[in-house]
């Protein structure tokens, strides 16, 4: 007759724990919005959980979208996260052998982020710190979008499907 409560109870104790293990992660995406909030930057979330940013550039009558990670890593005690643009297909833009050293090569002259293939897509992606400031993750999101878009009308032209 004692044992329903106490398996009530039990139950209870294991949705709590649920419920507490839960939080940090929708604690992460909840400080990605309130820093995108206070830039006063617009998102949507994707099917993914990442947050994404079309930036506009319309004196070139171009836009370029551009992505936060929805999901952190944690490397040698550092939580990460990746702010990434695609700007190329790697078979309709013919990113082959020469193309791909050239990018490898680029890449080590950059500052911060470096080109990376995924499936059939070139991004430029950056690494960031997720305790980096609302300031710091908008000038890494304005870096990354303007270097993808530069690379999308080098290697398509006038196409603008980023």
């Amino acid at each position: 007759m004692n044992t329903r409560p106490a398996l009530s109870l039990s139950l209870l104790s294991l949705a709590g724990i649920a419920l507490a293990t839960a939080v940090p992660a929708a604690a992460e995406d909840a400080k990605v919005a309130s820093r995108l909030d206070r830039e006063g930057i617009k998102y949507t979330v994707d099917g993914d959980g990442d947050y994404k940013i079309t930036f506009n550039y319309s004196k070139e009558g171009r836009t370029q979208l551009v992505f936060v990670s929805g999901t952190t890593q944690e490397v040698s005690g550092l939580t990460v996260r990746e702010v990434f643009s695609p700007a190329g297909r790697i078979e309709a833009d013919g990113i082959g052998g020469k193309a791909a050293l050239e990018l490898l090569e680029a890449s080590s002259q950059m500052k911060l982020g470096s080109w990376e293939i995924r499936g059939d897509v070139l991004y430029f992606v950056i690494k960031v710190l997720d305790s980096a400031s609302s300031s710091e993750l908008s000038s890494m999101l304005d870096i990354a979008a303007e270097t993808a878009d530069d690379k999308e009308i080098e290697l398509s032209g006038d196409k603008d499907e980023l």
